[in-house]
């Protein structure tokens, strides 16, 4: 079916699956419920697969950037609609369609609120099949575009921390003020960003991903416990590396964003920028980013962010390898993925390859 009603359980797959798809970044599952359910509430957002649109019309992604665990961050359903809104005047063009940056538990419904409150359709359709921590990541490769100007609206904060920014400059340039804007604003904001025709969409992002969300949700809240697991798992074609209790856990809210390290039984050590990026024991290399590494709770299987690590969990790792996730061509763009070695001082592009 080329377009989707979405109702109450879809809601809960996508926030679900979501937060599978997440790798431990990609927002808080309560948060996605909330404006997930908002969006009903308010109209009836239809999900559009790509196919609908033709190759011109323009598409505007919707997103979260910030540290999910920031103390002071603060961001509401209406922070998206104003950032949307700033940016459509600043473009002066007629959006046609709005989609997310990533799959997470928040990331997955980005836009369902938008879509329902403008009408502007919502698409199938994710810059990134999975949750990523920088927004050049989530930008399509538009990086290696000669001479592309970005065009990003910032919302979010309350009180004294509220910001409302607009900034048109180079991709890098203008990430890196939208990432100071959500410091300032207490850890978070609302962004619309980056118009690109869908031609431009189709060959660079990943289109299907919010279905594969939705289907990853229902494999996990059909069952319970372990067998819930190991239906995500067949899902998605991964596999469970291990299962133990959290024994240390470091995290550092830093530049804008969530860093550290996960031990589970003092053996497994997990990386963390946002997102998990490693996974190894005694050396060896288990899973290593844009693979897919996730913690869920080993007894409910509830996905755990790693804004929500606490020593002490009992928890269920599992891990998919890349080629089996709807990924963005940024996720094998080498000039992306090397600023992850200084974050989290292990090798990556090694294991790429």
């Amino acid at each position: 079916m080329a377009i989707m009603k979405l109702d109450e359980k879809m809601v809960e797959y996508a926030v679900f699956g979501g937060a599978v798809l997440g790798g431990g970044g990609g927002g808080w599952i309560d948060d996605g419920l909330q404006i997930g359910r908002l969006a009903l509430e308010i109209g009836q957002p239809k999900l559009y697969t790509i196919d609908e649109f033709d190759d011109e019309d323009l598409f505007v992604t919707v997103s979260m950037v910030g540290a999910p665990a920031a103390k002071d961050q603060f961001v509401k359903p209406v922070h998206y609609a104003k950032a949307l809104e700033i940016l459509t005047q600043k473009i002066g063009k007629s959006v046609k369609a709005i989609h997310t940056n990533e799959n997470g538990a928040g990331t997955t419904v980005n836009g369902w609120f938008q879509s329902a409150i403008t009408g502007i359709p919502l698409v199938d359709f994710a810059c990134n099949g999975r949750a990523h921590p920088t927004g050049a990541m989530g930008s399509m490769n538009l990086s290696e575009v000669e001479g592309y100007i970005s065009h990003q609206a910032g919302v979010g904060g309350k009180a004294d921390n509220y910001v409302e920014m607009s900034i048109s400059g180079s991709l890098e340039k203008a990430a890196s003020l939208i990432r100071k804007a959500s410091i300032e604003a207490g850890g978070l904001v609302a962004v619309a960003r980056n118009p690109v025709t869908r031609a431009y969409a189709k060959s660079n992002g990943a289109a299907g991903a919010i279905s594969q969300a939705i289907e990853v949700g229902e494999a996990l809240l059909a069952h319970k416990g372990e067998a819930a697991i190991a239906s995500v798992v067949a899902k998605l074609g991964g596999t469970v590396v291990t299962t133990g209790e959290v024994t240390d856990f470091q995290l550092e809210t830093t530049g804008g964003f969530d860093v550290g390290t996960v031990r589970i039984n003092n053996e497994h050590e997990m990386t963390f920028w946002n997102e998990y990026m490693t996974i190894e024991k005694d050396g060896q290399r288990f899973a290593t980013f844009p693979d897919l590494i996730m913690t869920l709770d080993a007894k409910t299987a509830r996905p755990i962010v790693t804004a929500a690590i606490q020593k002490g969990q009992q928890l269920t790792v599992i891990a998919v390898p890349k080629e089996k996730l709807l990924l963005s061509t940024t996720m094998s763009n080498e000039k992306l993925l090397k600023p992850i070695e200084d974050i989290i001082k292990k090798p990556i592009l090694s294991y790429i390859k």
